[in-house]
């Protein structure tokens, strides 16, 4: 077996590389083969994370913002036409940078489109074209081990927007639900794509239609909460229901999950195996079948853009109203407490989508 450095132990070099920050991993991979297979195994992330060393990423798709554009927080872009760009978060140290689009991207993110992280990898899919509009199937993959960008295999079928897409890690697949098609007719039908391979799979049809619906991928099951069907246009259904990876089928329709006409959006799932979502002015927790409120949302970030749960800890970003900055907050579930995660004027922008990764 070929040695990491001549010098050095295998378990000391091994330590080094595990210290070193994602931003410097593709620096690392162009070093030699050695250095790159090492970085790419799963011993090495297991390593990394059992060490303390992992990152934890909140990846974004936000609209630009110019600083000179803004007055007392409130942003005057164009918020009809909005150029949307990667932005990524580490919530706790408070550093934001810019993720570089690919080349096909080169107008801005598509509209509406849906990200999933999994392993090192940033899986962009969907959206609308944001120069034509028109709806695209497309699959982009981000390495953060390479810093490149490869097109994926596009989602099987007719375009679909709206649908629900989660991850998991674990596996290094993504899962989709629902949505709409060209027609605006709500879809029931399901998928998987698997980023390794480059590959999509088919799983069986959803129970019912489901467009606008939320998905997490929770305590090993892909959970789809609400959405509506074609006729209720809107009317969001109160239904949720799982997809089990072990049995490969759908069970377990829960009937009154949510409030009658909720939305969603805001749902996330808990390490605790609840599901958080932020309610009114409140953050409510769904225990043993009970919703219960466990804190107030801050006056700032009370119309709601994203939410993600980690080591128990909820994210919110959101905005104290239309057109405002859009800041975030970190709730610490055990004491109840929120810290507010400073935010830059040019990182301010509405924020679409999100997705988490641990690097």
């Amino acid at each position: 077996m070929t040695e990491l450095v001549s010098v050095l132990p295998d378990d000391i070099v091994r330590d080094c590389l595990a210290r070193v920050s994602y931003e410097g991993f593709p620096t690392i991979a162009s070093v030699c083969k050695d250095w790159m297979a090492e970085i790419q195994l799963p011993e090495f992330h297991r390593l990394r994370k059992d060490a303390g060393h992992a990152q934890k990423l909140i990846v974004m798709a936000q609209a630009r913002v110019e600083p000179n554009l803004m007055t007392s927080g409130v942003i005057k872009c164009s918020v009809h036409h909005p150029v949307h760009r990667l932005t990524i978060c580490e919530p706790e140290t408070g550093v934001w940078r810019e993720l570089p689009l690919a080349p096909e991207m080169s107008s801005g993110l598509p509209m509406f489109c849906r990200l999933a992280g999994t392993g090192s990898y940033l899986v962009v899919m969907g959206g609308w074209d944001p120069v034509t509009w028109t709806v695209s199937n497309s699959v982009f993959v981000y390495n953060f081990l390479t810093a490149t960008w490869r097109r994926g295999a596009d989602m099987p079928g007719r375009p679909r927007t709206f649908f629900g897409c989660a991850s998991d890690s674990e596996r290094r697949m993504v899962y989709v639900a629902g949505g709409h098609d060209e027609n605006k007719v709500a879809l029931r039908s399901a998928m998987a794509y698997d980023v390794d391979e480059d590959e999509w799979v088919m799983l069986p049809d959803m129970a019912g239609d489901r467009d606008e619906c939320k998905a997490i991928f929770h305590a090993g099951k892909f959970r789809i909460i609400g959405g509506y069907c074609t006729e209720m246009q809107g009317r969001f259904e109160r239904t949720a229901e799982e997809f089990d990876v072990s049995t490969w089928c759908w069970n377990h329709i829960e009937e009154d999950f949510l409030e009658a006409g909720k939305c969603p959006r805001t749902c996330a799932g808990g390490d605790d195996g609840a599901v958080y979502m932020c309610r009114g002015a409140d953050v409510v927790a769904n225990k043993s079948a009970k919703w219960q409120v466990v804190g107030k949302l801050p006056a700032e970030v009370c119309n709601i853009a994203y939410t993600w749960m980690w080591q128990g800890k909820l994210l919110v970003i959101g905005s104290a109203g239309l057109g405002q900055s859009h800041v975030g907050y970190m709730l610490d579930l055990k004491c109840y407490a929120w810290t507010k995660v400073q935010t830059p004027e040019n990182y301010s922008g509405h924020v679409q989508a999100g997705c988490y990764l641990e690097i």
